[in-house]
């Protein structure tokens, strides 16, 4: 691991049915290096009152990373990390805030691009996996505001067999008693407007791979990585879906050694 001379200030963002609780590991490991840490709930996540039924679109869903990044200064810049389906709440924070962030980086993480919709990786990823794959995960269709929304929660076989294999029992207590009913916004998504070169693309990122994630699998990951190339590209051997979880130490240290690279570049 590189040494930490410079404090950072890393704002870590959840998947989908998460909230802020999946980052406590990787929080604590970070704030005792001394760095600051931002981890938050989106909406209709972790603690946040909204419902899921009260909005329909990924940005309104991400709102309360925008919100935030209203907060920081352009002096400031920040690290933004998203895990899976945080990876279009990252981008959306990128393509408003660009002047903002430092560096993203993506921890097995949808990645999208600036040349298809908001829902392409998203499209590519239901084209490969069924419905049978997420095993016990309850899918549902939801009417908002005279849209439809297909909604998900995450089931106990799936959370351990598929997310938290590699991870520690309590933390699959933990994700079991904490995950919320969520979404992929592919509806919205689907006709969303791109993200552009000047925002979204202008910002550099990093991408870290976990190898054995049997929910966003490794050669899913690198197909996004294919699709649209970042500045780096780091591994994690062993690390579920939920790397956070499974190998807190390693994320940590690849968070700061990829910080280091960037986090100057001003």
């Amino acid at each position: 691991m590189s040494s930490n001379n410079n404090k950072h200030h890393f704002v870590l963002v959840h998947g989908l049915g998460h909230g802020a609780w999946c980052w406590y590991k990787v929080r604590t490991l970070l704030e005792s290096l001394g760095d600051q840490v931002t981890a938050l709930d989106l909406a209709a996540s972790g603690v946040n009152l909204k419902k899921l039924d009260e909005f329909d679109t990924m940005l309104d869903y991400s709102q309360p990373l925008l919100e935030f990044m209203e907060t920081v200064s352009v002096d400031e810049r920040v690290i933004l990390v998203g895990h899976s389906l945080g990876g279009l709440s990252l981008a959306y924070a990128m393509e408003k805030f660009a002047e903002k962030v430092s560096v993203a980086i993506f921890l097995t993480a949808f990645m999208p691009d600036t040349a298809h919709p908001p829902s392409y990786v998203l499209d590519k990823y239901s084209e490969l996996n069924s419905k049978e794959k997420f095993l016990d995960t309850k899918f549902s269709i939801q009417e908002c505001a005279g849209k439809i929304r297909t909604t998900m929660h995450f089931g106990p076989e799936f959370t351990a067999s598929k997310i938290y294999q590699l991870s520690p029992p309590e933390d699959i207590s933990l994700a079991r008693t904490l995950i919320r009913v969520g979404s992929m916004f592919l509806e919205d998504l689907s006709t969303a407007a791109k993200f552009s070169e000047e925002g979204y693309g202008s910002v550099s990122r990093a991408y870290i791979v976990c190898q054995d994630d049997k929910t966003i699998t490794e050669d899913f990951q690198r197909r996004m990585i294919e699709n649209n190339p970042v500045k780096e590209v780091k591994e994690i051997l062993g690390a579920d879906h939920a790397a956070m979880m499974s190998k807190p130490q390693e994320v940590c240290n690849l968070l700061i050694d990829i910080a280091n690279k960037y986090v100057q570049v001003i």
